[in-house]
């Protein structure tokens, strides 16, 4: 199976007839029909490459502003060993 729903932390906006979405990740490649969407009993985005794009259009398809936070992509993980600082003699 290609597609799996995304949980997130945050829960997405409703519709506007306050149905629950969900975000779903078609991982096929783009020009197989794979992406991201957001979908309920009543509605769904189209496919987007992007997450951020697919909760735009939800967004600006139900009247909801875009909630806050969402441009902001997470860093990717640097690991750096922590060294012990060794004090000096005065």
């Amino acid at each position: 199976m290609s597609q799996r729903q995304v949980t997130h932390v945050d829960p997405l906006p409703r519709c506007q007839h306050g149905h629950s979405a969900r975000h779903i990740h078609d991982a096929r490649r783009a020009s197989a029909g794979g992406g991201h969407y957001l979908e309920c009993s009543c509605s769904a985005s189209s496919k987007q490459l992007e997450y951020i794009d697919a909760l735009r259009e939800w967004c600006r398809m139900h009247g909801h502003p875009m909630p806050i936070g969402t441009d902001q992509r997470p860093l990717p993980l640097t690991v750096v060993p922590i060294r012990p600082v060794e004090a000096r003699a005065a």
